[in-house]
Protein backbone atom coordinates (compact mmCIF):
# COMPACT_ATOMS: atom_id res chain seq x y z
CA UNK A 1 0.00 0.00 0.00
CA UNK A 2 1.07 3.46 -1.21
CA UNK A 3 2.09 5.75 1.80
CA UNK A 4 0.20 9.29 1.95
CA UNK A 5 2.65 12.23 1.76
CA UNK A 6 2.93 14.48 4.44
CA UNK A 7 1.65 18.15 3.09
CA UNK A 8 3.70 20.77 4.00
CA UNK A 9 2.76 24.20 5.50
CA UNK A 10 3.39 26.95 2.77
CA UNK A 11 6.42 28.95 3.06
CA UNK A 12 5.18 31.66 1.01
CA UNK A 13 2.26 33.58 0.25
CA UNK A 14 0.77 35.81 -2.55
CA UNK A 15 -0.18 39.57 -1.34
CA UNK A 16 -1.25 42.42 -3.77
CA UNK A 17 1.29 45.23 -3.53
CA UNK A 18 1.12 48.95 -4.77
CA UNK A 19 3.14 48.52 -7.45
CA UNK A 20 3.02 52.83 -8.45
CA UNK A 21 1.95 54.50 -5.86
CA UNK A 22 0.40 57.56 -7.39
CA UNK A 23 -1.50 56.10 -9.89
CA UNK A 24 -4.23 52.73 -9.89
CA UNK A 25 -1.94 49.83 -10.43
CA UNK A 26 -1.27 46.88 -8.10
CA UNK A 27 1.28 43.75 -8.56
CA UNK A 28 1.14 40.28 -7.24
CA UNK A 29 4.16 39.05 -5.43
CA UNK A 30 5.34 36.22 -3.62
CA UNK A 31 6.64 36.71 -0.10
CA UNK A 32 7.86 34.40 2.67
CA UNK A 33 5.37 33.70 5.33
CA UNK A 34 6.10 35.45 8.42
CA UNK A 35 6.48 34.33 11.98
CA UNK A 36 3.82 35.78 14.94
CA UNK A 37 5.86 38.00 17.14
CA UNK A 38 5.52 38.22 21.06
CA UNK A 39 1.58 38.93 20.96
CA UNK A 40 0.89 38.46 17.56
CA UNK A 41 -1.47 36.35 15.48
CA UNK A 42 -0.68 34.72 12.17
CA UNK A 43 -3.81 35.45 10.25
CA UNK A 44 -4.86 33.16 6.90
CA UNK A 45 -7.28 35.91 5.15
CA UNK A 46 -10.33 34.40 3.00
CA UNK A 47 -11.46 37.72 2.31
CA UNK A 48 -11.04 41.55 2.02
CA UNK A 49 -13.28 44.31 1.46
CA UNK A 50 -12.16 46.80 -1.23
CA UNK A 51 -12.94 50.72 -0.10
CA UNK A 52 -12.37 53.79 -1.52
CA UNK A 53 -9.46 55.09 1.66
CA UNK A 54 -7.14 52.00 -0.13
CA UNK A 55 -7.89 54.26 -3.48
CA UNK A 56 -7.00 57.17 -1.42
CA UNK A 57 -4.09 56.40 -0.08
CA UNK A 58 -2.89 54.45 -3.14
CA UNK A 59 -2.93 57.18 -5.20
CA UNK A 60 -1.54 59.66 -2.66
CA UNK A 61 -4.71 61.71 -2.79
CA UNK A 62 -4.83 62.86 0.85
CA UNK A 63 -2.98 65.63 1.76
CA UNK A 64 -3.74 65.38 5.38
CA UNK A 65 -1.51 61.98 5.73
CA UNK A 66 2.02 62.71 6.76
CA UNK A 67 3.69 60.22 4.46
CA UNK A 68 3.03 59.55 0.68
CA UNK A 69 2.74 55.77 -0.02
CA UNK A 70 5.21 53.90 -0.26
CA UNK A 71 5.99 51.03 -3.72
CA UNK A 72 5.52 47.86 -2.39
CA UNK A 73 2.89 48.60 -0.08
CA UNK A 74 0.07 45.73 0.77
CA UNK A 75 -2.92 47.65 0.98
CA UNK A 76 -6.39 46.36 2.38
CA UNK A 77 -7.57 47.52 5.79
CA UNK A 78 -11.09 45.46 5.54
CA UNK A 79 -9.63 41.75 6.17
CA UNK A 80 -11.39 38.81 7.55
CA UNK A 81 -9.58 35.24 8.00
CA UNK A 82 -8.57 32.26 10.21
CA UNK A 83 -5.80 31.88 12.95
CA UNK A 84 -3.27 29.82 12.17
CA UNK A 85 -0.29 30.36 14.32
CA UNK A 86 -0.03 32.22 18.00
CA UNK A 87 3.05 34.47 18.67
CA UNK A 88 4.66 34.28 22.32
CA UNK A 89 2.45 35.66 24.83
CA UNK A 90 -0.51 35.32 22.57
CA UNK A 91 -2.21 32.60 24.54
CA UNK A 92 -2.84 35.32 27.26
CA UNK A 93 -5.42 36.77 24.90
CA UNK A 94 -8.81 34.98 24.42
CA UNK A 95 -8.09 34.10 20.53
CA UNK A 96 -7.34 30.70 19.91
CA UNK A 97 -6.16 28.70 16.69
CA UNK A 98 -9.25 28.13 14.24
CA UNK A 99 -10.79 31.46 15.15
CA UNK A 100 -12.10 33.50 12.58
CA UNK A 101 -11.12 37.40 13.20
CA UNK A 102 -11.06 40.65 11.47
CA UNK A 103 -8.36 43.06 10.82
CA UNK A 104 -9.50 46.71 10.74
CA UNK A 105 -8.40 50.01 9.81
CA UNK A 106 -6.26 50.44 13.17
CA UNK A 107 -4.99 47.56 13.42
CA UNK A 108 -2.97 48.03 16.21
CA UNK A 109 -3.36 50.53 19.19
CA UNK A 110 -1.26 50.95 22.61
CA UNK A 111 -4.55 51.17 24.83
CA UNK A 112 -2.83 53.15 27.16
CA UNK A 113 -2.92 56.63 26.00
CA UNK A 114 -5.82 59.11 26.68
CA UNK A 115 -7.61 58.11 23.24
CA UNK A 116 -7.58 54.91 24.29
CA UNK A 117 -8.69 55.18 27.59
CA UNK A 118 -11.66 57.88 26.52
CA UNK A 119 -12.49 54.84 23.83
CA UNK A 120 -11.25 56.20 20.41
CA UNK A 121 -8.89 53.78 20.20
CA UNK A 122 -9.27 53.75 16.90
CA UNK A 123 -7.50 57.41 16.83
CA UNK A 124 -4.83 55.71 19.35
CA UNK A 125 -1.78 58.11 19.23
CA UNK A 126 0.70 55.14 18.35
CA UNK A 127 -1.61 53.24 16.35
CA UNK A 128 -1.06 50.95 13.20
CA UNK A 129 -2.87 51.59 10.57
CA UNK A 130 -3.46 48.67 8.04
CA UNK A 131 -2.56 49.12 4.50
CA UNK A 132 -0.73 51.96 5.52
CA UNK A 133 2.93 51.42 6.31
CA UNK A 134 1.74 48.15 7.50
CA UNK A 135 1.34 45.16 5.63
CA UNK A 136 -2.77 45.41 4.93
CA UNK A 137 -5.17 43.02 3.44
CA UNK A 138 -5.03 42.34 0.03
CA UNK A 139 -2.90 39.36 0.59
CA UNK A 140 -2.99 35.76 1.77
CA UNK A 141 -1.44 36.05 5.37
CA UNK A 142 -1.25 39.03 7.46
CA UNK A 143 0.26 39.14 11.14
CA UNK A 144 -2.05 41.43 13.85
CA UNK A 145 -2.04 41.88 17.62
CA UNK A 146 -4.34 39.20 19.07
CA UNK A 147 -5.72 41.64 21.74
CA UNK A 148 -6.80 44.00 18.89
CA UNK A 149 -8.00 41.30 16.36
CA UNK A 150 -12.12 41.55 15.95
CA UNK A 151 -13.87 38.17 16.67
CA UNK A 152 -16.53 37.04 14.06
CA UNK A 153 -19.63 35.88 14.89
CA UNK A 154 -20.24 32.23 14.49
CA UNK A 155 -23.58 33.51 12.35
CA UNK A 156 -22.08 35.80 9.96
CA UNK A 157 -20.67 35.28 6.70
CA UNK A 158 -16.81 35.83 6.53
CA UNK A 159 -17.40 37.98 3.21
CA UNK A 160 -20.57 39.72 4.66
CA UNK A 161 -18.06 40.76 7.33
CA UNK A 162 -15.26 42.69 5.63
CA UNK A 163 -17.00 45.76 5.03
CA UNK A 164 -18.34 46.15 8.73
CA UNK A 165 -15.28 46.71 9.17
CA UNK A 166 -14.62 50.05 8.17
CA UNK A 167 -17.89 51.01 6.39
CA UNK A 168 -20.42 49.98 8.89
CA UNK A 169 -18.11 50.53 11.36
CA UNK A 170 -17.32 54.17 10.21
CA UNK A 171 -20.84 54.78 9.83
CA UNK A 172 -21.89 53.43 12.82
CA UNK A 173 -19.69 55.31 14.72
CA UNK A 174 -21.52 58.38 12.94
CA UNK A 175 -24.63 57.89 13.60
CA UNK A 176 -24.16 57.15 17.21
CA UNK A 177 -22.38 60.32 17.71
CA UNK A 178 -25.36 62.10 15.89
CA UNK A 179 -27.70 60.77 19.14
CA UNK A 180 -30.73 61.04 17.58
CA UNK A 181 -34.00 59.87 18.84
CA UNK A 182 -36.55 58.19 17.28
CA UNK A 183 -38.84 59.62 14.62
CA UNK A 184 -36.12 63.03 14.02
CA UNK A 185 -35.25 63.23 10.63
CA UNK A 186 -31.30 62.41 9.25
CA UNK A 187 -30.19 63.85 6.27
CA UNK A 188 -27.60 61.33 5.20
CA UNK A 189 -25.19 63.84 2.46
CA UNK A 190 -23.43 60.97 -0.06
CA UNK A 191 -26.01 58.58 -0.12
CA UNK A 192 -25.35 55.38 -2.45
CA UNK A 193 -21.98 56.32 -2.13
CA UNK A 194 -18.82 55.15 -0.43
CA UNK A 195 -19.89 55.60 3.33
CA UNK A 196 -23.65 56.62 2.38
CA UNK A 197 -27.13 54.66 1.66
CA UNK A 198 -28.16 53.41 -1.90
CA UNK A 199 -30.97 56.00 -3.25
CA UNK A 200 -34.64 54.64 -2.71
CA UNK A 201 -38.26 55.70 -2.35
CA UNK A 202 -40.98 55.22 0.23
CA UNK A 203 -43.46 57.51 1.23
CA UNK A 204 -41.86 58.43 4.29
CA UNK A 205 -37.88 58.98 2.55
CA UNK A 206 -37.74 61.40 -0.14
CA UNK A 207 -35.15 61.35 -2.73
CA UNK A 208 -33.92 65.00 -3.95
CA UNK A 209 -31.60 65.80 -6.46
CA UNK A 210 -31.55 69.44 -6.82
CA UNK A 211 -28.84 70.67 -5.13
CA UNK A 212 -29.85 74.71 -4.89
CA UNK A 213 -33.58 73.70 -3.64
CA UNK A 214 -32.22 70.66 -1.43
CA UNK A 215 -32.25 72.85 1.85
CA UNK A 216 -35.79 74.39 1.41
CA UNK A 217 -37.03 70.90 0.69
CA UNK A 218 -35.47 69.19 4.00
CA UNK A 219 -37.23 72.18 5.88
CA UNK A 220 -40.52 71.51 3.81
CA UNK A 221 -40.29 67.30 4.65
CA UNK A 222 -39.43 68.40 8.20
CA UNK A 223 -42.60 70.33 9.23
CA UNK A 224 -40.00 73.84 8.82
CA UNK A 225 -37.51 72.65 11.43
CA UNK A 226 -34.54 71.22 9.84
CA UNK A 227 -32.82 68.02 10.26
CA UNK A 228 -31.77 66.77 13.47
CA UNK A 229 -28.90 65.66 11.89
CA UNK A 230 -27.01 65.74 8.61
CA UNK A 231 -24.15 62.88 8.29
CA UNK A 232 -22.06 64.27 5.48
CA UNK A 233 -20.63 60.95 3.71
CA UNK A 234 -19.58 62.59 0.49
CA UNK A 235 -15.62 64.01 -0.03
CA UNK A 236 -17.20 67.39 -1.63
CA UNK A 237 -16.71 71.01 -0.74
CA UNK A 238 -20.62 72.08 -1.82
CA UNK A 239 -22.20 69.35 -0.03
CA UNK A 240 -20.49 70.47 3.04
CA UNK A 241 -21.27 73.94 2.09
CA UNK A 242 -25.13 72.51 2.07
CA UNK A 243 -25.02 71.05 5.32
CA UNK A 244 -25.10 73.54 7.30
CA UNK A 245 -28.59 75.25 6.18
CA UNK A 246 -30.79 71.77 6.31
CA UNK A 247 -29.95 71.85 10.48
CA UNK A 248 -33.14 72.56 13.28
CA UNK A 249 -31.85 74.76 15.64
CA UNK A 250 -29.49 72.76 17.89
CA UNK A 251 -28.50 70.40 14.84
CA UNK A 252 -25.37 68.39 14.50
CA UNK A 253 -23.46 68.06 11.63
CA UNK A 254 -21.63 65.25 11.39
CA UNK A 255 -18.38 65.14 9.18
CA UNK A 256 -17.12 62.04 7.85
CA UNK A 257 -16.31 62.47 4.27
CA UNK A 258 -12.57 62.93 3.60
CA UNK A 259 -11.88 65.49 1.07
CA UNK A 260 -9.06 64.94 -1.66
CA UNK A 261 -6.65 67.50 -2.39
CA UNK A 262 -6.57 70.92 -0.89
CA UNK A 263 -8.27 71.11 2.00
CA UNK A 264 -11.22 74.19 2.63
CA UNK A 265 -13.22 75.82 4.85
CA UNK A 266 -16.88 74.96 5.41
CA UNK A 267 -18.54 77.97 3.15
CA UNK A 268 -21.58 78.07 5.32
CA UNK A 269 -20.07 78.21 8.71
CA UNK A 270 -19.88 81.59 9.72
CA UNK A 271 -19.16 81.74 13.17
CA UNK A 272 -22.45 83.79 14.25
CA UNK A 273 -24.79 81.25 12.10
CA UNK A 274 -23.49 78.98 14.30
CA UNK A 275 -24.09 80.69 16.99
CA UNK A 276 -27.29 81.94 16.47
CA UNK A 277 -28.40 78.27 15.75
CA UNK A 278 -26.47 76.62 18.41
CA UNK A 279 -25.27 73.90 15.42
CA UNK A 280 -22.84 71.25 16.81
CA UNK A 281 -20.13 70.50 14.19
CA UNK A 282 -18.21 67.55 15.10
CA UNK A 283 -16.06 64.68 13.04
CA UNK A 284 -16.47 61.54 12.99
CA UNK A 285 -13.71 58.75 11.46
CA UNK A 286 -13.57 55.31 11.46
CA UNK A 287 -14.64 53.67 15.21
CA UNK A 288 -13.53 51.60 17.90
CA UNK A 289 -13.40 47.63 18.95
CA UNK A 290 -16.52 47.72 20.86
CA UNK A 291 -18.59 49.79 17.99
CA UNK A 292 -17.05 47.12 15.65
CA UNK A 293 -18.44 43.93 17.80
CA UNK A 294 -21.56 45.57 18.28
CA UNK A 295 -22.09 46.14 14.28
CA UNK A 296 -20.82 42.96 13.63
CA UNK A 297 -23.22 41.40 15.71
CA UNK A 298 -25.87 43.84 14.11
CA UNK A 299 -25.00 41.92 10.90
CA UNK A 300 -25.09 38.65 12.30
CA UNK A 301 -28.72 38.53 13.87
CA UNK A 302 -29.87 40.19 10.71
CA UNK A 303 -30.38 43.91 12.08
CA UNK A 304 -28.13 44.90 9.31
CA UNK A 305 -27.46 42.72 5.68
CA UNK A 306 -25.31 43.23 2.76
CA UNK A 307 -25.15 42.79 -0.48
CA UNK A 308 -21.58 41.68 -2.07
CA UNK A 309 -19.86 40.96 -5.32
CA UNK A 310 -17.03 38.74 -4.72
CA UNK A 311 -13.73 38.82 -7.13
CA UNK A 312 -10.44 37.07 -7.20
CA UNK A 313 -7.94 39.36 -5.72
CA UNK A 314 -6.42 39.41 -9.33
CA UNK A 315 -9.44 41.60 -10.31
CA UNK A 316 -7.94 44.13 -7.42
CA UNK A 317 -7.15 46.92 -10.31
CA UNK A 318 -10.43 46.62 -11.77
CA UNK A 319 -12.31 46.51 -8.27
CA UNK A 320 -10.40 49.77 -7.34
CA UNK A 321 -10.85 51.43 -10.72
CA UNK A 322 -14.81 50.64 -10.03
CA UNK A 323 -13.61 52.83 -7.30
CA UNK A 324 -12.58 55.24 -9.09
CA UNK A 325 -15.18 55.74 -11.42
CA UNK A 326 -17.85 56.22 -8.57
CA UNK A 327 -15.49 58.83 -6.67
CA UNK A 328 -15.75 60.92 -10.25
CA UNK A 329 -19.38 60.20 -10.39
CA UNK A 330 -20.03 61.49 -7.13
CA UNK A 331 -17.93 64.69 -7.71
CA UNK A 332 -19.77 65.02 -10.94
CA UNK A 333 -23.27 65.27 -9.24
CA UNK A 334 -22.21 66.63 -5.83
CA UNK A 335 -23.10 63.42 -3.97
CA UNK A 336 -27.19 63.06 -3.99
CA UNK A 337 -28.50 63.30 -0.47
CA UNK A 338 -30.95 61.06 1.32
CA UNK A 339 -33.13 62.41 3.89
CA UNK A 340 -34.55 59.56 5.99
CA UNK A 341 -36.80 58.83 9.32
CA UNK A 342 -35.22 56.99 11.93
CA UNK A 343 -36.62 53.81 12.56
CA UNK A 344 -37.04 53.12 8.51
CA UNK A 345 -35.47 51.27 6.22
CA UNK A 346 -33.19 51.73 3.25
CA UNK A 347 -31.25 49.62 0.68
CA UNK A 348 -28.04 49.24 1.01
CA UNK A 349 -25.34 49.42 -2.68
CA UNK A 350 -23.31 46.96 -3.95
CA UNK A 351 -19.56 45.62 -2.10
CA UNK A 352 -16.68 44.85 -3.91
CA UNK A 353 -15.12 41.64 -2.06
CA UNK A 354 -12.22 40.20 -2.97
CA UNK A 355 -10.83 36.73 -2.39
CA UNK A 356 -7.01 35.09 -2.34
CA UNK A 357 -6.32 32.38 -4.92
CA UNK A 358 -8.17 29.41 -4.31
CA UNK A 359 -5.67 27.39 -1.96
CA UNK A 360 -7.01 29.82 0.58
CA UNK A 361 -10.45 29.81 0.43
CA UNK A 362 -12.89 27.77 2.02
CA UNK A 363 -16.13 29.28 2.53
CA UNK A 364 -19.06 29.43 -0.06
CA UNK A 365 -20.82 32.93 -0.05
CA UNK A 366 -23.73 33.48 -1.88
CA UNK A 367 -23.33 37.09 -4.23
CA UNK A 368 -26.53 37.74 -4.35
CA UNK A 369 -27.34 38.25 -1.00
CA UNK A 370 -29.33 41.50 -0.89
CA UNK A 371 -28.43 44.17 1.54
CA UNK A 372 -30.83 46.41 3.73
CA UNK A 373 -29.67 49.36 6.89
CA UNK A 374 -31.85 49.62 9.30
CA UNK A 375 -32.51 52.48 12.32
CA UNK A 376 -33.21 50.08 15.62
CA UNK A 377 -34.56 52.24 18.47
CA UNK A 378 -34.15 51.17 22.06
CA UNK A 379 -36.82 51.48 24.94
CA UNK A 380 -35.65 55.08 25.84
CA UNK A 381 -36.17 56.00 21.93
CA UNK A 382 -32.98 56.54 21.45
CA UNK A 383 -31.24 55.79 17.72
CA UNK A 384 -29.42 52.65 19.47
CA UNK A 385 -27.75 51.41 16.37
CA UNK A 386 -27.72 51.30 12.49
CA UNK A 387 -25.45 50.24 10.29
CA UNK A 388 -24.51 50.52 6.17
CA UNK A 389 -22.01 49.11 3.38
CA UNK A 390 -20.14 50.88 1.38
CA UNK A 391 -20.59 50.97 -2.49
Amino acid sequence: MTEAKAVDDPKTYKAAIYDKPGSISTKIVELSIPEPGHGEVLVRLTHSGVCGSDLSIMTNAWSTLPFTTAAGQIGGHEGVGIVEKLGIGADATSVKVGDRVGIKWATAVCGSCDRCRKGFDGHCTLRKISGYYTPGTFAEYVLSPANYVTPIPEKLASADAAPMLCAGLTSYSALRKCKVKSGEWVVISGAGGGLGISPFRSQHTPWHIDDEAIAKEVKRVTGGLGASAVILCAGSNKAYGQALPMLSFGGVLVCVGMLEGQTVPISTACPGTIAAANAHIIGSTIGSQREAIEVLDFAARGIVKTRIRLEKIDKLDACILTEDSLELTRELQYWGTQLWEAGYVATLGLRLIIEPPARSFSEEIDPNNLGWLVAVSDGNGELANAGVRRV
